[in-house]
């Protein structure tokens, strides 16, 4: 289950990621409709959620190239895919957007990958 955070809702007790932390990218591109539908849908609170204080969202717009600092990550047509990443490699890779509620399990399925860290 997703829970909102107050603080993280207001912007406090967050902590910028770190090269070595989690991070979720969404490869995009102008015009992708089921990119759009996941901007509708799922960012307007992904950055307030469990998930998305675990592996903040970074959007990598394909149309503009590929970013230097994700030379170690494999490049995707296929938009939108969402590409974990920790400590600069890929952890999994979900390609397309199957809707809220898929997005949510198969994110968390994503997430489980990630080693398990002292709070």
């Amino acid at each position: 289950m997703r829970i909102i955070i107050a603080l993280a809702a207001a912007g406090l007790g967050t902590v910028a990621p770190t090269a070595d932390a989690a991070t979720l990218l969404m490869l995009e591109r102008p015009g992708c409709m089921y990119c759009a539908r996941w901007d509708l849908e799922i960012a307007p609170v992904y950055a307030k959620t469990d998930e998305g204080l675990r592996a903040p969202l970074r959007r990598v717009d394909l149309s503009e190239g590929w970013p230097e600092d994700l030379g170690g990550i494999a490049r995707d047509a296929m938009t939108p895919t969402f590409v974990l990443v920790e400590g600069g490699r890929e952890v999994a890779r979900l390609r397309g957007y199957p809707g809220d509620s898929f997005f949510w399990q198969l994110l968390g399925k994503m997430l489980d990958k990630l080693p398990v860290t002292a709070e």
